[in-house]
């Protein structure tokens, strides 16, 4: 896969993790999670370190905990993981990490879910994303909604509808669900 970057909301550019083609929206069987976690990992500190932001101690273990899978966790699923590392931290530090990881582009709400995921994707900040959600295996993979995004201001806008967030879920089964 190539390199690629996003850039924030000053024009500054980072480079990406990945570049996803459409056959990799769903990690396969063969998927190196590890290198796909250091990755992710990596490109947060350097993310961070770029746009003069701290990414704590309590940070890196949410986000660790997201990049444990590609599953969304709900914050109280969060705590569960952490405290099996030792110590159980309140659900208001949770809170306040996931906000941090959200707002510095690190992380989706899946609000179907009322739960996060890692991103580790391609797309800038406010791209227009599609989350597919596995019904069965639990994956979300992200998609552009490059595709879908003008019609979808053009029926907001016709509506007199300012949208404050343009979000997407679909579920369904993932290719590899689907195969099995």
């Amino acid at each position: 896969m190539s390199k690629a970057a996003r850039t924030d909301s000053s024009g500054a550019k980072a480079p990406l993790v990945h570049e996803h083609r459409t056959a990799d929206i769903f990690p396969g069987p063969d998927h190196d999670h590890d290198l796909c976690s250091n990755d992710a990992m990596a490109f947060a500190e350097k993310w961070c370190v770029d746009r003069g932001q701290r990414l704590t101690s309590i940070r890196r273990q949410v986000l660790e905990a997201l990049l444990a899978s590609h599953k969304p966790l709900g914050a109280y699923e969060i705590i569960d993981h952490l405290a099996a590392a030792g110590g159980r931290p309140a659900p208001i530090t949770i809170y306040r990490a996931l906000d941090f990881l959200r707002d510095n582009l690190l992380v989706h709400r899946i609000e179907s879910r009322n739960a996060f995921v890692a991103c580790v994707h391609n797309h800038g900040e406010g791209a227009f994303v599609v989350f597919l959600i596995c019904d069965k295996c639990g994956a979300v993979g992200e998609a552009s909604g490059d595709g879908v995004a003008g019609a979808l201001a053009a029926a907001a806008r016709d509506a007199g509808f300012s949208p404050k967030l343009p979000v997407v879920e679909i579920s369904g089964l993932c290719s590899y669900c689907r195969a099995a």
